[in-house]
C-alpha cells in the first residue's frame, strides 16, 4: 500500500471512496418479463479458494466453475457470521448480529432443560425471506441443513416460510451423515442406518492404515443423497402455476469427513490417517475424502440444474451458490494442503477474512452478463432484498442488506453509506467492512485493528495508528450497530 501520513484520510474523502469501490459495469440488462423460479444452494463451511473459479487447483468443481463462468462471482462476499446458525438467520430475515434473533449456536437443551431437538428457535411471526416470497405467490421449499429452531418449536420450516421441508431439522443431528432418520416436514423418517456417535476416535490398537478398522462409520443410506433425491423429486411435482424458491441447504462439506468410499477412490494424495484427536470420525484418507466432499457437492447442483430443466419449469431460473461461514479448522480437514483461504488468514469462528468470506455465485443467462467479477463486497444479508427484487415483490427498508439485483445485471453497485454497513460481531468480537477498509475488534474492551484488504488480505500490518480518522468513523458505526438482544437464551447479549 502507498505510504500515508497520519491523519490524511478526512471524513469527506473517506465516504467517498466508499462509493466509488466496485466501479461500474458495462453491460445492464433489460428487467425480466416475468418472475423467475430462484434455486439458492448453500454450502456448509466453504471458502472460496476452494472451488476451481476462485483458483483451487486439487478438487475439482466443473458445475460450480461453469456457472461462474456463465454469470457473474463475486469476489469480496461475506457471511453475516462465522458460525451455522446465526449466519443462516442472518440470510433468511436480511439482518446482521446487531439486530437478529440468532446471535450464536444457540442449542436448546443449554438453556431450556426441558427443550428436544433442534437449535434456539426464531420467533412466531418473523418476517423471513421465503414468507416474504410466499406471499408474493412463490412456492417455497427447503432441503438439506435448517439448525434454527426444533421440529416443536415457532422456529421448524414449515412456520417460517416454506411449503415443504426435508433434511435435518438440528444442525448437530447434521453432523452424522448416516443417521437413523431425517425429518420430511414434521414427520421424522426412519433410515436404515446403525446408531453410532459422528464424534469418537479410532480405538487403540486399531490399525489406522487397514479400511476394516473404518467399516463401522458408515451406514447403508447416505443422507445427502435422500435429501437431493427429495429435492430433485420435488421439482418434477411442484405446483406448475406458481414460481419456485427452492433453498438447498446442502450439510456439505462441513466435517465429519464421512463420504461413501467410492467417491474418495476419485482422488489419490499423500495421505497421514486421522484418528479423531482434533473431533469428529476417525478417516483413513482425510485429504482425498474432504475433496470428494466438495465435489460432491458440485455433482449436486449440476444435478439440481439438470432436475429443474427435466422438469419442464421455466428456464432459465436465477441460481445463486454461496456458503453459511469459511472454511473449518478440525475434524482431520488440511487448510494449508488446498491452500483452503487462498491469502487470507482465519478460519470458521472468526471474524477475520477466512472465516467469512465466502463464494456468491449468481447465474440467470440472458439477464447476467456472463464472466462477470465484481469486487464489491457484499454479503448473505443482501440476499432477502436482492430476490425479492428477482420475484419483483416489495422489501421493507428495516433491513440491513442491500438489493445487489441491478448490480448483478451490470449496474452500479448499491449504496450502503451511511445506513447499512457490512458489520459483524461474534462472542465479544467485531468487525466493520468499509469500502477497501476492514475495523476488527478481537474482544470487547481491546482496542480497535485496521487493515487495508485491497493490499492486506491476510490482515497482518495494523494502521490503525496511522489512520485515527477512520478509527473515529469506525468507533461510531460499532456502537450504532449493536442493540441489545431482548428475548432469547441470553438476554442483553
Amino acid at each position: 500500500m502507498p505510504a500515508l501520513p497520519a491523519n490524511a484520510v478526512t471524513r469527506r474523502t473517506f465516504l467517498a471512496s466508499l462509493a466509488s469501490v466496485g466501479g461500474a459495469a458495462a453491460f445492464c440488462a433489460p428487467p425480466p418479463a416475468s418472475r423467475p423460479d430462484i434455486l439458492l444452494v448453500l454450502a456448509d463451511d466453504l471458502s472460496p479458494y476452494e472451488l476451481g473459479c476462485y483458483g483451487q487447483a486439487k478438487i475439482r468443481t466443473p458445475n460450480i466453475d461453469r456457472l461462474a463462468a456463465e454469470g457473474v462471482r463475486l469476489t469480496d462476499c461475506y457471511s453475516a457470521c462465522p458460525v451455522c446458525a446465526p449466519s443462516r438467520g442472518a440470510l433468511l430475515t436480511g439482518l446482521h448480529l446487531g439486530h437478529a434473533q440468532i446471535r450464536d449456536n444457540w442449542e436448546r437443551t443449554q438453556y431450556d432443560p426441558e427443550g428436544g431437538e433442534g437449535q434456539w428457535p426464531l420467533r412466531e411471526g418473523t418476517d423471513t425471506l421465503p414468507r416474504r416470497l410466499r406471499a408474493a405467490g412463490y412456492h417455497t421449499a427447503c432441503f438439506g441443513k435448517w439448525g434454527l429452531g426444533g421440529p416443536d418449536t415457532a422456529g421448524r420450516p414449515l412456520n417460517q416460510g416454506f411449503d415443504r421441508f426435508f433434511g435435518y431439522n438440528c444442525q448437530r443431528h447434521a453432523h452424522q451423515y448416516w443417521p437413523t432418520y431425517l425429518w420430511d416436514d414434521d414427520r421424522r423418517v426412519p433410515l436404515d442406518n446403525p446408531t453410532f456417535s459422528p464424534h469418537q476416535r479410532l480405538p487403540q490398537g486399531a490399525d489406522p492404515a487397514d479400511p476394516a478398522a473404518y467399516a463401522s462409520y458408515r451406514g447403508r443410506t447416505y443422507a445427502p443423497d435422500r435429501i437431493l433425491a427429495e429435492a430433485e423429486r420435488h421439482l418434477a411435482q411442484a405446483p406448475r402455476d406458481r414460481p419456485l424458491f427452492l433453498f438447498y441447504a446442502s450439510p456439505l462439506p462441513h466435517v465429519p469427513l464421512a463420504p461413501p468410499e467410492s467417491e474418495v477412490d476419485a482422488y489419490a494424495f499423500p495421505e497421514t490417517p486421522y484418528r479423531g484427536q482434533a473431533g469428529y470420525l476417525p478417516q483413513r484418507r482425510p485429504r482425498a475424502a474432504y475433496a470428494a466432499m466438495v465435489t460432491r457437492l458440485d455433482r449436486d447442483v449440476g444435478r439440481l440444474l439438470a432436475a429443474h430443466r427435466a422438469a419442464g419449469r421455466p428456464w432459465p431460473p436465477l441460481v445463486i451458490f454461496a456458503s453459511d461461514n469459511g472454511t473449518t479448522f478440525n475434524g482431520g480437514t488440511d487448510r494449508a494442503f488446498f491452500a483452503a483461504t487462498g491469502p487470507l488468514g482465519g478460519h470458521k469462528c472468526q471474524l477475520r477474512e477466512g472465516g467469512i468470506r465466502v463464494p456468491f455465485i449468481a447465474w440467470w443467462p440472458g439477464q447476467i452478463p456472463a464472466g462477470l467479477i465484481l469486487r464489491t463486497p457484499a454479503w448473505l444479508p443482501d440476499l432477502y432484498p436482492t430476490l425479492c427484487a428477482a420475484a419483483q415483490t416489495p422489501v421493507p427498508a428495516a433491513l440491513d442488506g442491500c438489493d445487489l439485483l441491478p448490480h448483478l445485471l451490470g449496474g452500479p453497485a448499491p449504496d450502503r453509506s451511511p445506513g447499512k454497513p457490512l458489520y459483524w460481531e461474534y462472542r465479544g468480537a467485531q468487525a466493520l467492512r468499509l469500502g477497501p477498509w476492514k475495523v476488527l475488534r478481537l474482544s470487547p474492551k481491546s482496542p480497535l485493528r485496521l487493515y487495508h484488504l485491497p493490499t492486506d488480505p491476510g490482515e497482518r500490518n495494523d494502521l490503525a495508528s496511522q489512520h485515527p480518522d477512520i478509527i473515529q468513523i469506525a468507533e461510531r458505526q460499532l456502537a450504532a450497530q449493536h442493540i441489545p438482544l431482548q428475548g432469547g437464551p441470553r438476554i442483553g447479549g
